[in-house]
Order: C-alpha cells, then sequence, then structure tokens
C-alpha cells in the first residue's frame, strides 16, 4: 500500500537458487564466455553477452539470439542462474551469441516499457551491424544476417510485440530472420478453459497471473489490452503485420494455454 516492491522469494525453498544471480565472466569457463554491457548510454539499458568458445581455424560468424526474459513483467532478471544455466547451454551446443537483456519491471516501470527496452535493444544490435555502434564480441563474431528474438512467458510476448515493431523498421543490413515465442503470456478477461481446468502449481497459480498482469498493464487497462491479448479486437490485425517466421511453443499443463493456442490460430 506505501508503493514499495518486495520481490522476496516466495516459491519452494529448493529451488530458490534458480533465482539466485550469476556474476559475469570474461574468461571461458564450460566453452562460454559471459559479460554484461550497457548498450544504451541514455537510458542505462544493459544486455548480458554469452560467447561460444571458438577454436583458431573457425572464421565464420555466429547467429545472434536476442533474449527477453520471462517473469510476468514483474520479476526475474537476465542475470538468474536459471537464464545462465539455459543460454549457457544453448551458446555452446548451438554455437550461437546469445544477448539477454536486462527488462525494467512493473509496477515501478509498467509496459510497454518492457517492450521499448526490448526493441531498443534490437536496435542496437542494427547500430553494430551498420558501424555506428562497438561491440567487440559482437563487431567481431556476430552475424548479423542471423538475428533471431527468444523469449519465454511475459517474454515471450515480448517476443511478439518487438517482431511486430521492428516489422515497421529498416532494419538493414541486419535481418531478423525468425523468432521464437516460448509459451508466451498471453491471456484475455474471459477465464480460458485451460484456466478453469488446469491444476494450479506453486509456480503460477490464476492469482499470480491475475495480479501480474494488473502490475504490468497501464492502470485502467484490462487483459484485454493488445500487449497482452495480440488476437483481440483492440489489437492489430495480425495478417498485417510484417513478422518473421515463428517457432511458436506452447507447454501441454500451461494454465494459459487456451488463450496462446487462440493467437496461434489467429
Amino acid at each position: 500500500d506505501d508503493g514499495s516492491v518486495d520481490r522476496t522469494w516466495t516459491g519452494p525453498p529448493e529451488v530458490k537458487f534458480m533465482a539466485e544471480p550469476v556474476s559475469p565472466h570474461d574468461d571461458f569457463v564450460d566453452g562460454v564466455a559471459v559479460k554484461d554491457v550497457v548498450a544504451d548510454e541514455k537510458s542505462g539499458n544493459r544486455v548480458r553477452i554469452y560467447l561460444p568458445e571458438r577454436n583458431d581455424s573457425s572464421v565464420d560468424k555466429l547467429p545472434v539470439v536476442l533474449h527477453f526474459h520471462g517473469g510476468g513483467f514483474c520479476i526475474s532478471r537476465a542475470d538468474w542462474f536459471m537464464y545462465y544455466a539455459v543460454y549457457t547451454r544453448l551458446a555452446r551446443v548451438a554455437n550461437v551469441i546469445i544477448v539477454s537483456v536486462f527488462l525494467p519491471l512493473a509496477p515501478e516501470h509498467r509496459l510497454p516499457a518492457a517492450c521499448d527496452a526490448a526493441l531498443a535493444a534490437l536496435l542496437w544490435l542494427r547500430e553494430l551491424s551498420r558501424k555506428q555502434s562497438q561491440e567487440p564480441w559482437l563487431n567481431d563474431y556476430a552475424d548479423f544476417n542471423r538475428v533471431f528474438l527468444i523469449g519465454d512467458s511475459s517474454g515471450g510476448t515480448i517476443v511478439h510485440q518487438v517482431a511486430a515493431r521492428a516489422g515497421e523498421e529498416d532494419l538493414s543490413p541486419m535481418k531478423l530472420a525468425g523468432a521464437i515465442p516460448i509459451r508466451p503470456g498471453i491471456t484475455r478477461s474471459q477465464r480460458s478453459k485451460s484456466e478453469l481446468e488446469q491444476e494450479q502449481t506453486p509456480f503460477l497459480t490464476l492469482d499470480m497471473v491475475d495480479k501480474f498482469i494488473a502490475l504490468a498493464l497501464p492502470i485502467g487497462s484490462t487483459k484485454d489490452h493488445p500487449i497482452t491479448c495480440p488476437m483481440g479486437e483492440a489489437a492489430p490485425a495480425l495478417e498485417e503485420l510484417k513478422l518473421p517466421p515463428y517457432l511458436y511453443c506452447v507447454a501441454e499443463k500451461d494454465l494459459i494455454k487456451d488463450h496462446e493456442m487462440e493467437f496461434y490460430e489467429a
């Protein structure tokens, strides 16, 4: 009630380590080096870069995967162990550079703040591709013709928003080659069948969904807002958007699976 925000971990204690921050390391650890950089001095927006180790004979440049973390727009950070574990492995196994964005969190920064920061990170990559900015790892090793977006949960929602807005931008010479929304946080005001019938877990309940969305959206908005309901009447017509190819991922037991499938079918 006093306007303060408490993000103390209240989930199962045995998995609290997943939400612990991991420090960056310029040295290669298990084949991957990690560093945090400021992508925009004016806003202070930061990103975490994962660079896979390369052998001396390798000359091919690497695809770039731009990641937006989940957390209901209100919690989570790009440096959490859960993301470090996933993206060090992806960088190493897939031989790609991961750029993970530290997104501004609601309610201090309500939507579209996170979408704006995510798009700004993509446009920063465009600046690098045009040699208008410098970041040694990316300038030396990134293939800007193969840039992909990826995000989980609310980050998957942001993937679609960034992809849609990127379609209105001149990204050249960079190319947005694809997008991967993973069980995106797409919903509606009206409860779906999956919301009513799926089992709730300590990691996601209907109350959590409702509270996160209420804290994240502009004051006075409902779940039918174009960001959280991109297939709704208030959102731009999907067929009019210039979108890259999508690899769309839905979890069978996700509470909001039916809304996610409604977006897919739209």
